[in-house]
């Protein structure tokens, strides 16, 4: 089969080569997935220097995928023939392939009505704001996830600052946060303002304008409750300013203290770094949430596998607005 190889942890290059199809062990739960579109992460070909994977694998990019079952275990509720999607997991070779494996607790079922390039454009950015916003920012520590009215009881009337809220993980954390009853500030380029207004936000700020310390400080009533940082860097260091005392910093990029700024005077805030797993009940239930149209991904570009490199530097570019996602239909 037709696979994109990272060819090795230290370098970002790239090739699209033949490799061998992989065999699935059901007695592990492992399916074995035809692979119609998947999706890369941003910063992800850093990831095997930086994290290197628990045993040593093919390095092939792309965790996000959708397609068709080819062989399951007999007791998987997927079974052959049927439509999933997945962010599969991290310890297995990626999904920019032809065909790929998933195990039966990461897969579900893809939402009625989506295409396959607008299914692989989901899961690790809805599963991440998921357990953003279910799991960790509001955590009492006796609950390890919030059902949907513990989390509308528990996030009605918060604000909250979403940096890069355009981007892929952005746009649901600004969806999701709306629905539960947030107020939203996101942060993004200009030409993605209307964007994000569009999908909940309240206050949309143009972060090549704003200066967030100034804007915290104009009115204590824009401080908020929480930020939930998506880039790190100087955007997870301005937002800083902008928590009230007893709020929470949350990063999916870097621990957030790594650029908390000199001078900062708030008192008892929470910093938060964490990785998301995958989690089949979430996505099943983020399934429903799409095919009801109350949420969407969104997908920034389409390719085919040939055209790798140029996807990648797109991604690079740190400007996507959504998911860039390669449809493997267009590779014959």
């Amino acid at each position: 089969m037709r696979s994109i190889i990272q060819q090795t942890a230290s370098s970002k290059a790239l090739t699209l080569t033949s490799t061998r199809l992989p065999i699935p062990n059901h007695a592990q739960k492992e399916h074995l997935i035809q692979v119609k579109a998947c999706s890369p992460c941003a910063g992800e070909l850093l990831w095997p220097k930086n994290f290197p994977p628990p045993t040593a694998r093919t390095l092939i990019p792309c965790p996000d995928m959708a397609g068709i079952v080819v062989s399951a275990p007999e007791d998987s509720p997927f079974q052959s023939g049927d439509e999933v999607y997945a962010r599969t997991n991290y310890v297995r070779p990626g999904n920019a392939c032809e065909y790929s494996i998933a195990v039966t607790d990461e897969l579900a079922h893809k939402p009625k009505g989506l295409s396959w390039v607008q299914a692989a454009a989901v899961p690790v950015s809805a599963e991440t704001a998921w357990q953003v916003l279910f799991v960790h920012a509001l955590a009492t520590g006796d609950v390890e996830e919030m059902d949907l009215e513990a989390a509308k009881l528990a996030w009605a009337g918060k604000r909250v600052l979403v940096t890069a809220a355009s981007g892929g993980v952005g746009i649901w954390l600004v969806q999701l946060a709306t629905l539960l009853g947030a107020e939203v500030v996101g942060t993004c380029g200009s030409g993605n303002v209307e964007l994000v207004r569009s999908l909940g936000a309240k206050e949309v700020l143009d972060y090549r304008v704003a200066d967030l310390r100034e804007w915290a400080t104009q009115s204590p009533s824009n401080k908020v409750d929480v930020v939930i940082d998506c880039i790190g860097g100087k955007a997870l260091g301005d937002a800083w300013w902008t928590v009230k005392d007893g709020g929470v910093v949350l990063s999916i990029y870097q621990p957030p203290l790594q650029v908390c700024p000199e001078g900062f005077e708030g008192e008892s805030v929470r910093d938060l770094f964490f990785v998301m797993q995958p989690v089949r009940r979430q996505l099943e239930e983020i399934s429903k949430l799409v095919e009801k149209g109350v949420c969407r991904g969104l997908v920034d570009s389409v390719w085919p596998l040939e055209q790798y490199e140029e996807a990648f530097k797109r991604l690079d570019g740190g400007h996507t607005k959504g998911k860039i996602v390669f449809d493997l239909s267009l590779n014959h």
